[in-house]
This record gives structure tokens, C-alpha cells and sequence, in this order.
């Protein structure tokens, strides 16, 4: 039987008898697969314990009549492991005066819901200091400048997360401890004779028991640095004096002459 071939030869092959014999494979089906989104997990969920432990901390600020309570519960990952690690998971605030029990409420829920995601939640302290009350802000015992309540919240929180091992102070080298006691005993020093000399030459002092005399803390302020620092913008501690044409702090070592 003959077959008309009516389109243009492209190509040949020679078919053997044992190809003939041998099936065709089949075709394989190609399945499509849709695309699917990549989850990531970013921690392990973590049920409330029913016994959390952790610290309260007053606050008494002048902006507020009465103190603040705050009140740190942290859950404790890995128990008797060497790998044991005490991390924050809540937080609550109590206080008598309730002119701002919104905002407290909000915080505490925010900083509870943070707290609890997991990660690297030391970013909060530096978030917390940077709040600024725009009527002002205060010095606390110590002669520490707090710029808000919600700053010095943070600087609870700061303080807490040191106890815990979630942040580490940098430590201050001997050589800048050794420095800053120089500066201090210098500046003290050239102090005095200003201080003898602007004193009344001939002023009767009435004579005293030994315990009446006047001590040298009326020359310090709240923080124990000389009377006349102002504050330090690196440590917010009234430390900044003026030395050899220069502000240097005697808490921190800041200096602006670097």
C-alpha cells in the first residue's frame, strides 16, 4: 500500500524489526505545583507558667504625687541547665493616682506583648529613655536626670535587664578610673583656694564640739560631685566640670575635648 506523503521530508530513521517489538514509553504526566509561601518561625511558643518569678521597683517622681510600682516577671528558659537564662515576660505598673491610668494600662499591655514575642527585646530601654516630657523632666535621688516618668520606666526595665544578665555594662578600664580620681582630686584642689578667698577674712567662728564642724558635703551636690557640675549628656549625672579650658565629666570620664 502505497502512502502519499504530502508535507516536506525534515528528517528519516531506519526502524528495526526490534524496535517494533519494544513499546513506546509512555509519556510522563508533568504535575504543577503552586507556589507556596515560606513560613519562618522566629521563636518557640511559650505558655505562661502558672508561678513566674521577678522584682518590683518604686518610683517616685515629683510629677506625680503618688509612687509607681513596677513590677518585672520573667520566665525562666532552660531550668537547671547549664544554659538556664531568665528572660522578661511581663510587666505591670500600680499606683494610687489615676489622672494617667490609660497610657500606664497601654504600656504595660505594649511592653507585655513585646516581651512575650521573644527576640532581642533590650532595644526597649534605649525607645523608653528617649521619651521627653515636654513640661520638663527631673532629678531623681542621686542626682540622676530623668527627662520623663516614661524615661525613668525605662531605666527600671534597664535596670532589671543588668540583674538578669541581659545587659552588660561595659567595664571601666583601671587607667580611666585612675584618670577620673586625678581629674576629681585636681579640680578639687584649684577649688579651694577660690573658695578660702572669696570666705570673709575676719569672720569670728565660735568654737564647736568636733562633730559640729562644717563637713565637706556642703560643697557636693545630690550626686557627690563638687557643687558647681552641671549635667553630663552621656551619663545624665550632675559630674560635668570645667578643667583646663574643658568640660570633663568625673562620673563617666566624657570629656568634649575627646
Amino acid at each position: 500500500m502505497a502512502i502519499k506523503i504530502e508535507k516536506k521530508i525534515k528528517g528519516y530513521n531506519v526502524v528495526k524489526p526490534e524496535d517494533k517489538a519494544a513499546p513506546a514509553p509512555a509519556p510522563v504526566a508533568v504535575k504543577e505545583v503552586a507556589p507556596v509561601a515560606e513560613v519562618i518561625q522566629m521563636h518557640e511558643s511559650l505558655e505562661r507558667p502558672e508561678t513566674l518569678v521577678g522584682n518590683t521597683y518604686k518610683i517616685k517622681s515629683p510629677l506625680f504625687e503618688h509612687a509607681l510600682y513596677v513590677t518585672i516577671n520573667d520566665i525562666v528558659l532552660n531550668a537547671g541547665t547549664q544554659h538556664e537564662q531568665r528572660r522578661p515576660f511581663e510587666l505591670f505598673i500600680n499606683s494610687k493616682n489615676m489622672d494617667h491610668f490609660q497610657w500606664i494600662v497601654a504600656l504595660t499591655r505594649i511592653l507585655s506583648a513585646v516581651f512575650r514575642k521573644g527576640g532581642d527585646v533590650t532595644f526597649i530601654v534605649e525607645e523608653l529613655k528617649a521619651v521627653f516630657d515636654p513640661r520638663g523632666g527631673y532629678f531623681k535621688a542621686g542626682g540622676v536626670y530623668m527627662p520623663s516618668i516614661v524615661a525613668e520606666i525605662g531605666g527600671v526595665i534597664e535596670q532589671h535587664m543588668k540583674s538578669i544578665g541581659l545587659i552588660h555594662d561595659p567595664e571601666m578600664s583601671d587607667a580611666t578610673r585612675q584618670l577620673i580620681a586625678e581629674k576629681r582630686a585636681a579640680y578639687e584642689n584649684q577649688s579651694k583656694p577660690a573658695a578660702q578667698a572669696a570666705a570673709p577674712a575676719a569672720s569670728p567662728v565660735a568654737a564647736s564640739p568636733a562633730g559640729d564642724s562644717p563637713s565637706a558635703d556642703s560643697h557636693t551636690n545630690a550626686s557627690g560631685f563638687p557643687a558647681g557640675a552641671t549635667l553630663c549628656a552621656k551619663c545624665n549625672t550632675q559630674a560635668l566640670v570645667l578643667m583646663d579650658g574643658c568640660q570633663t565629666c568625673l562620673n563617666c570620664g566624657y570629656s568634649k575635648c575627646g
